[in-house]
């Protein structure tokens, strides 16, 4: 009687495994690999090889030279447009780590526009060193200055990264608060940045 019901234990415990091992090969019991992924590898692509990720080196960034009218342009849109050109991410081949964007010149930049009041209220700040040596200048003040492009180049240098790149990548940057330019020899795109979206202008 023994013997028979340790047969009997056998025979059972056996079946329960094939069973289990058909549910869980069919999908039935617990998780199922994605058919495309069955035998442990990820297809490849058309091509018959992995993707891989592109990376560029210093042999693959070739800089253009870009000139944009500020006129009539609201700052904070031109800072963008120009610290996106700056990085090199409006390009399929951008690189976080490598200074691959293109240079950027900006002309009358003191004819910049500005949203709701923030041209009386805007502040730039700075301190003398001393004790109490707080200071500032309202936006218009810097505009109609000696300097007015500085306002262009604070815009666009508080949207690049504060580090040893972003500081090289601000080197192609060049502002002039009128239409005349030194750079002429570089033949510069114009890039009409009115045209690109009708936010990005307003009238004084």
């Amino acid at each position: 009687m023994g013997y028979f019901n340790t047969y009997f234990v056998t025979t059972c415990f056996v079946l329960f495994l094939m069973w289990f091992a058909v549910l869980t090969r069919s999908g039935k019991w617990g998780k199922s690999p994605h058919p495309r992924f069955r035998g442990g590898h990820r297809p490849s692509n058309s091509m018959g090889s992995d993707m891989k990720t592109f990376t560029a080196t210093p042999a693959d960034i070739e800089k253009k030279w870009i000139l944009i009218d500020a006129e009539g342009v609201v700052l904070g849109r031109l800072a963008t447009i120009v610290a996106n050109i700056l990085r090199g991410k409006n390009k399929p081949t951008f690189t976080p780590h490598m200074d691959m964007g293109d240079n950027v010149i900006v002309i009358n930049a003191d004819k910049v526009q500005m949203t709701g009041n923030k041209r009386n209220d805007k502040r730039y700040y700075w301190h003398t060193g001393h004790p109490g040596g707080i200071k500032f200048r309202t936006a218009r003040q810097v505009l109609e200055g000696n300097h007015p492009e500085r306002v262009v180049m604070k815009a666009v240098e508080r949207m690049i990264t504060r580090n040893r790149l972003g500081k090289q990548q601000m080197t192609n940057l060049r502002v002039y608060a009128g239409a005349e330019h030194p750079h002429e020899a570089q033949q510069p795109t114009v890039l009409d940045v009115k045209a690109l979206n009708p936010k990005n202008t307003r009238s004084a």
